[in-house]
């Protein structure tokens, strides 16, 4: 799946609905809270503001977890998410986490791609 053709308002739209997602999913599993920020990195990569966002999540829940690879990971993400933006080198399909290559682009998992298929469909269901 290619999220950069998604328009801008329906890309903020899904990754809002990702991130209530995450939001919602306390008390889960780390594993599927993780794969709510996956996608909703997915979904925000081509966004500046989004990708941001969402890599000082991942940053956050990193400590949360006390997972301080994951958090040293993230941290360097947050120094070259200007300059992918700059430089227009995002992979597509990355799911922004440190334990995968910032550079390299990735297919997705089959349950990050019905999460971002699921938010997609609430959030256009629920903006008419």
């Amino acid at each position: 799946m290619n999220t950069a053709p998604y328009m801008t308002g329906e890309r903020q739209i899904t990754y809002r609905q990702l991130m209530q997602g995450f939001d919602a999913s306390q008390g889960h599993v780390d594993g599927v809270r993780w794969a709510w920020l996956e996608a909703a990195h997915v979904v925000g990569q081509h966004d500046f503001s989004l990708h941001w966002k969402n890599h000082v999540a991942m940053l956050r829940f990193g400590l949360v977890l006390r997972d301080y690879p994951e958090a040293a990971g993230q941290l360097f993400r947050l120094l070259l998410v200007p300059l992918g933006h700059l430089f227009n080198k995002l992979p597509t399909g990355n799911s922004g986490r440190a334990n995968v290559s910032a550079f390299q682009p990735m297919a997705l998992q089959n349950s990050v791609e019905q999460l971002i298929q699921t938010a997609r469909l609430v959030g256009n269901t629920k903006s008419r």
